[in-house]
């Protein structure tokens, strides 16, 4: 059921995109002075394929025929290098859809990106939640984010193989939750049946390290950060315990030859037995094009002994970077504003996302089974923390000790290196003078 609802929900997206009207030969005159735009798009949802981008810009170059929008789709695992590239060769793009880890911790932290503000303070942007709106804002109070939609990142498990070897019974499948301990016996309940491969802590690189750091986080209540945000706090009794558990448990191994897609792949194939790096977009995707995907898979919170999990929020939006040329900004503001204000187009870019909006639409997922059992995560989203200074150092010193342990490193030394290496980078990213 939840295979046939996810192909209908792709059919709907498609819809939406295909239903929007052709533009007119009148609309199409170039005017004397166009302005350029470039609009660079990391694949957030459906936002990653040419044809539903294509549909739903359609409207917006009818109606504004004076901005001429020029597209470049990049991915993870080259995105970043090429708009360093394009940066230190003076040809950022205007426009770029990504989350504040980058438009605000990282480029934003470096004066490239234009503030935001006065987007902000609109009727419509007012009603996003604070918790979103907080994150889009940098610690001298400039917005260098306009947030469209956000997501609780999860695990998955094989449920059929959870039914099977008995390790269902460890979870609370209302909630979707389950404890440390139970985790365990799921894990022990899996190997005894046979089920030697349960799970990887993959580290080859910082592809979906969101996962690992709120498996390690949750399992006994450690924290990454201190409250505000700027400093790192990961060398803690909680996490070393967590890091020392999950390299005792069988089954689980410390990979680091896996990336976080790399794990999805083995997930979906049924090498594993649960995934780490999930959440809803991931099964859309996976359950459409991947014929493979021959088991039920059962969405869940990270296991935790405090009894709150703590899930980490993904949310996505449109940065500008400063170019310079006050034309292109005010043109690069009309994209935004006429993307998340208009209730229309703001409901079709969010369906394209595959994620939530950030303020309130009504009935957007009415009658979809798929994102109602999501929904059930939603209140367990914890603070935003990827807005840290020095995010981008902390990411690699991430995944570099995630590697050393495999290795053989210690657990508390590997932490303890960690909160060194990534405090380093905050206080080297902070601003001088």
């Amino acid at each position: 059921m939840k295979r046939l609802l996810s192909v209908l929900l792709a059919l709907m997206l498609c819809a939406v995109g295909c239903a929007a009207p052709d533009v007119p030969d009148s609309a199409k005159a170039v005017p004397v002075e166009p302005i350029d735009l470039t609009l660079c798009i990391y694949p957030v949802g459906a936002w990653g394929n040419s044809s539903t981008v294509a549909a739903l810009l359609n409207d917006f170059r009818r109606d504004h025929p004076e901005i001429n929008l020029h597209i470049q789709y990049v991915k993870y695992d080259n995105g970043d290098a090429l708009i360093e590239e394009a940066i230190a060769n003076g040809t950022a793009p205007d426009l770029v859809l990504e989350g504040p880890e980058r438009l605000v911790a990282n480029w934003g932290a470096r004066g490239l990106m234009a503030d935001l503000s006065d987007l902000m303070d609109s009727p419509e942007a007012r009603e996003i939640d604070e918790n979103t709106r907080n994150a889009c804002c940098s610690a001298d109070g400039k917005y260098y984010a306009f947030p469209l939609c956000m997501t609780p990142h999860c695990m998955a498990v094989n449920y059929d193989l959870f039914r099977a070897s008995g390790a269902a019974q460890y979870l609370d499948e209302e909630t979707r939750t389950w404890t440390t301990e139970g985790f365990v016996q799921a894990v022990n309940a899996l190997y005894a049946y046979g089920q030697t491969e349960i799970a990887a802590v993959y580290c080859n690189g910082q592809g979906g390290d969101q996962g690992t750091r709120a498996l390690v986080n949750n399992l006994y209540g450690g924290s990454f950060t201190d409250p505000q945000h700027t400093c790192y706090t990961f060398h803690s009794a909680e996490n070393i315990q967590a890091l020392t558990l999950l390299r005792s448990l069988p089954g689980i191994r410390f990979d680091p030859t896996l990336a976080g897609g790399d794990e999805i792949t083995q997930f979906c194939s049924g090498k594993l037995a649960m995934a780490f790096c999930w959440n809803v977009a991931i099964e859309i995707q996976q359950v459409i094009g991947n014929p493979e995907l021959t088991f039920e898979v059962l969405p869940m919170a990270f296991p935790t002994s405090t009894g709150a999990p703590r899930l980490q929020d993904g949310i996505w939006g449109f940065g500008i970077f400063d170019n310079g040329d006050p034309q292109r900004l005010a043109a690069a503001k009309e994209f935004i504003r006429y993307m998340t204000t208009d209730d229309r187009q703001y409901r079709r870019a969010v369906l394209a996302s595959t994620y939530w909006p950030v303020r309130p639409v009504k009935d957007i997922y009415i009658n979809d089974e798929l994102m109602e059992e999501y929904s059930v995560l939603m209140p367990y989203v914890g603070d935003y923390y990827q807005i840290t200074p020095g995010w981008s150092g902390a990411r690699t010193a991430w995944w570099e000790m995630l590697q050393s342990i495999a290795g053989g490193a210690d657990p508390a030394a590997a932490a303890q290196k960690f909160d060194a290496t990534a405090n380093a980078a905050a206080v080297s990213s902070a601003p001088h003078g």
